[in-house]
């Protein structure tokens, strides 16, 4: 029995193609879907990432695996992170990963590689 199109969205991260980013490697998904007003990222990072921010664009990370000496750079702060930390970053908040983990990014309004500001120390 057919019910039509389907009302929702199973996103596999594995099989998303990786795209380079200032923090390493991101997954991103539902960029595609108008209803869902932000874009969900997987992203690697195997390098300290570039210090950067957006002008617009909110984050919310979420630790899934990381180092025991993973930190995050929140404007001019270090911030020690383990598993299961939440970061909600702002519009305007400099940032980067420092060290390796990989994080789950939520983006609202949806990702804008226009917006993002690379910061030259």
């Amino acid at each position: 029995m057919d019910c039509g199109p389907r009302r929702y969205r199973i996103v596999d991260f594995d099989r998303l193609p990786g795209v380079s980013c200032p923090c390493g490697t991101a997954r991103r998904a539902l960029a595609d879907v108008a209803e869902f007003p932000g874009t969900i990222h997987r992203t690697e990072i195997s390098t300290d990432a570039q210090l950067h921010y957006h002008r617009r664009l909110s984050e919310t990370y979420y630790v899934l695996q990381c180092t025991p000496e993973a930190k995050m750079q929140l404007d001019d702060e270090l911030v020690p992170i383990r598993p299961g930390t939440c970061i909600y970053i702002p519009p305007g908040v400099r940032h980067r990963a420092v060290g390796r983990m990989t994080v789950l990014i939520v983006v609202l309004p949806k990702f804008d590689p226009q917006d993002e500001v690379i910061v030259h120390q």
